[in-house]
């Protein structure tokens, strides 16, 4: 029987990724913003840290302001848990320039007042 020489035998083109720019997402992966929600928690736990008088000098959003004076406030560890993610949700909504200020304030280990724009 000739069924060997009867199959098909062109290779098939398979569709593979390809490296363009073009096939780039437009959007971080998944994986990409749980990583900086997670950032931004860890910010939101060294707010949290920090005396209300830095907080004050920070100039953070009236809401922000409050859920970390909430957060040093909570004993239990569920609720500040809860607290903390709540922050992180918080911080996600902040605009860039308020967020790169209290980084910096942060990092710097002061909380003045932000610095006079160009």
């Amino acid at each position: 029987m000739s069924h060997a020489s009867a199959q098909d035998t062109t290779p098939r083109l398979r569709a593979c990724p390809t490296a363009d720019a073009s096939d780039a997402p437009l959007t971080p992966s998944k994986t990409q913003r749980k990583r900086e929600a997670q950032a931004l928690q860890t910010l939101g736990v060294q707010l949290v840290a920090l005396a209300a008088a830095r907080l004050v000098q920070l100039a953070l959003p009236e809401a922000l302001y409050e859920a970390v004076l909430a957060a040093q406030r909570m004993r239990s560890h569920g609720a500040r848990t809860r607290q903390l993610q709540y922050i992180g949700k918080l911080m996600r909504q902040l605009e860039l320039d308020a967020l790169r200020r209290v980084r910096t304030a942060l990092e710097t280990g002061r909380a003045g007042s932000p610095q006079p724009q160009p």
